[in-house]
Formats: C-alpha cells, structure tokens, sequence
C-alpha cells in the first residue's frame, strides 16, 4: 500500500532542493511518460530525456543541469536514481506483522527472541538460536541449531538456514533461499566418491539482500564469508568458502565456484561464472554470460563470450575456430622462414 507525501516533506527528509509547487501530494511512482498529477517520476537514462517536456508528473527528479528543461516541479539530485530509490521507500513502506510467536511455528529449547520479533505460520526454530531484535522470520521459514540473526532482519518466506549460521543486521532474505546447505565435497577412492564433512558454517555481513532461490554453501573447513551490504540476485550459486567482498552485487544465474575471492564494489552480470580457488580484486565489474577462469588483480569491466549474431554467421565462425591451432602453426612456420631470409 502506498503512503501520499507532500513534495515539500520529500524533499526535506531526502536533502533533496525544491523547484516549485511544494504543496502538491503524490502517492505513486511512474514512468515519465505514464505519470499522471498524483505521480513523482525521475529521469535517468538520458534516452528518456525527450519525454521530459510532455510528462504530465506531478514532479520529476532530475539532475541541476536538466532542471530548465522540467515542465513541473522538480527535485534536484545529483543521482537521480538513487534519490528515486529513496523516495520509493517513503511511499512504499515495508510492513510489518504484529510481534510474536504463530501458534503453529515451533521455538526450540535455549533460543532467545528479541524485543518485536514476529515469527510467522509453520516456521520451525532448532535449538539456542538467537534472534534479534526486530527481525521478521516469515512464514514456512526452517532454522536449524545455533543461528544468529542479527537486529531487524527479514527472512519473507520458505528461508532454510543450517546450523550455526550468522546472518547481520538488516539482511533481507528472499523465498526459497538456502543458507548453509552442505557444499559439494568429495574425495574420490578408486572411481568411488567419499563425502567430506562441511564443518564450516556461513556468515552473511550487514545490510546483505539474498535473492530467491539462491543457494549459499557452507564452508569445508573455513566460513564462506559474504561482506556487508552484497546484493546477491535470484538463483546464485555461491560455493563452500568462497569470499565476497563489501557492497559487491551479483545478477541472476551467476555462479561462483568453491575458495574464490571477490573483492568490494564488484559487479558480476547475469549468467556469469567464476571459477574456483581464483581472486578477483575490488571494483571488477564482469558484463553478463562472462565465463572468470583466472584471477584478476587490476579493477575495471571485463567480458567474454560471443554476442548474438545470425545463426549463418555463428556456423562459420565456429569452423574458423577450429581452424586456429593449424592457422596459428603455420603462421610461425612462415615467421621462421622470413627469419631465414
């Protein structure tokens, strides 16, 4: 449900400065060229520019420089994505369930619940877990023994979470995700695989969103560390004891493989795959079905793959491929008789 704000008071409680009509009340968001009088829109991309002059928003956000340009009231911001983040927060405020226990959800023995926690229908608590306060554990949600969860954290619905994981404060954790599962450990004896005990657990920093049906193992022998403030999307495989660095965000489908290092502020796109016991540094930003089978230690964007192109073309392209070895071979086999001469 949305909540109306005068303009006048978004703008004082974002520090955001005023370009007219403070007294006007909007209670949605919408696309420049959807919006109506009741509508607060942004502009972003510059590809939206030319629906500026004809919204019909009740105010737009903008940048200083495209102010002269805004048919309504304005809201100046030097990101105006970011402030748009904010304002959706104040018009779309999370709710929150009454505080307590559900009749049908089962508290283990030892666990302590903090002040205002709400603990929802069918949710299972195992032994001396430590809940704080504020924190919202939905419904149909399976914690096992010895899990911290730390102030005002969210876990919606169908969250399952292994013994002895800590989550931080505020960390928000999407349906179906699963926290300390057993990462994929196995010694082969004679073509027969023997299962490794993970004795490690996980430990989620502050402020750490999990996507839905992302899967986050536990460590071999070591945590598997996720720094404060990641962002993690929908169906990521993060392997046993891998590290992410602070406020780095990963995209749908992408996949990190046992012991790799991601450092802070990196961007990994969609469909992308980092191979195991590498490190990436800080601020690497992969573009998306990026296949990372190397280490990298200098920040910057970096992509691999193929783009689209038409099936025709492809085919040849990929007979050429084939034909580099031998290509290669007798290139050096010319540049060694030029050598000669």
């Amino acid at each position: 449900m949305s909540h109306s704000c005068s303009l006048a008071d978004l703008a004082a409680t974002l520090g955001l400065q005023l370009r007219g009509d403070g007294e006007r009340i909007v209670s949605r968001i919408a696309p420049l060229d959807q919006a109506g009088p009741d509508a607060i829109s942004f502009l972003g991309a510059a590809s939206h520019r030319r629906f500026l002059s004809e919204t019909r928003a009740g105010a737009v956000i903008v940048k200083p420089e495209d102010v002269d340009a805004c048919p309504t009231t304005a809201l100046l911001s030097d990101n105006p994505y970011a402030s748009y983040a904010r304002v959706a927060q104040q018009i779309y405020p999370s709710s929150r369930p009454e505080p307590g226990v559900h009749p049908s959800a089962v508290v283990g023995d030892g666990c302590h619940l903090g002040d205002g926690v709400s603990i929802g229908p069918l949710t299972v608590l195992g032994a001396n877990c430590d809940i704080g306060a504020g924190t919202i554990i939905g419904s149909g949600c399976i914690l096992g023994d010895g899990v911290i969860l730390g102030v005002d954290a969210r876990l919606v619905a169908s969250v399952t979470i292994g013994n002895r994981v800590r989550v931080g404060a505020r960390a928000l954790l999407q349906p179906g995700a699963v926290i300390g599962a057993d990462g994929f450990g196995f010694a082969n004896e004679d073509g027969i695989w023997l299962r490794i005990p993970q004795v490690g657990s996980v430990v989620l920093g502050d402020d750490v969103e999990v996507g839905a049906n992302t899967t986050i193992d536990r460590g071999a022998l070591e945590d598997t560390v996720i720094g404060d403030g990641v962002k993690l999307d929908n169906l990521i495989m993060v392997a046993h004891n891998v590290r992410i660095g602070e406020h780095t965000a990963m995209a749908g489908c992408a996949g990190v493989a046992g012991s790799a290092i991601v450092g802070a502020r990196c961007t990994i796109g969609g469909g992308s795959r980092i191979n195991g016991h590498i490190e990436l540094t800080d601020d690497v930003h992969v573009t998306g079905m990026s296949m990372v089978n190397r280490s990298i230690d200098t920040p910057g964007i970096y992509s691999s793959g193929m783009p689209l192109m038409g099936n025709r073309e492809w085919r040849k392209n990929a007979v050429r491929l084939k034909q580099l070895d031998e290509l290669a071979r007798r290139v050096a086999a010319l540049e060694r008789e030029l050598k000669k001469n």
